[in-house]
């Protein structure tokens, strides 16, 4: 009887010891412009949520998350949220609200008073403002270019005459909206072949 149970409790041990066969997470590869980032962050609570594993990767993501339209849809597409454009100024500035033409007339002629910043004609918050401001007009050479949106944050705080544009979500407090360029989807490019994942995932970012 005492070989029985020495032996039992042995066997007991030996496959207490064995660690759990643990069920491998997915690792989803995303990215966002520095318009998107907001939702980036969202992305990482869905996923934790989900227990799924994202890698913040430029080179083909399997989710791509931007302002506006692209120009050309070369993967399916979802809006997953709606973001406000505006021009911005510091809260103490002179600039009063301003109306589309005097918005125009500042990004085409420049003013000497105002120090006027943009975003390299390829980003999708600069396609967004030539789309609703510009139509098909060119920007003024004087036109000073912030690299991201946290870039054109620090100008605008920094610089009492600075003029920029921001998505409404990253508006703070010691800034103010002088004009509103308009509203914009916010969207997931998602890969063709992307993980199987992506789309549960944008569900969860949607809700």
């Amino acid at each position: 009887m005492r070989k029985i149970t020495f032996f039992l409790l042995c066997s007991f041990l030996l496959f207490s010891c064995v660690p759990a066969r643990q069920t491998p997470t997915q690792t989803i590869a995303v990215y966002a412009t520095s318009a998107a980032e907001p939702w980036l962050r969202g992305l990482f609570v869905c996923a934790a949520d989900l227990s799924l594993t994202l890698k913040v990767s430029a080179e083909s993501p399997d989710i791509y998350l931007r302002l506006g339209e692209p120009e050309i849809f070369v993967s399916p597409v979802y809006q997953i949220a709606e973001e406000e454009i505006l021009v911005v100024a510091q809260r103490e500035s002179a600039v009063q609200d301003l109306t589309l033409a005097e918005v125009r007339k500042l990004f085409t002629d420049g003013n000497p008073s105002a120090q006027v910043w943009g975003y390299a004609s390829g980003t999708d918050m600069q396609i967004v403002f030539d789309q609703f401001v510009m139509e098909e007009r060119s920007v003024s050479s004087s036109v000073r270019v912030a690299f991201s949106v946290q870039n054109m944050i620090d100008v605008l705080k920094s610089e009492p005459a600075a003029i920029g544009i921001l998505p409404r979500q990253m508006l703070t407090d010691d800034l103010r909206a002088v004009y509103s360029v308009g509203k914009v989807p916010v969207l997931a490019v998602v890969k063709e072949n992307a993980a199987g994942q992506a789309k549960t995932l944008l569900a969860c970012l949607s809700n």
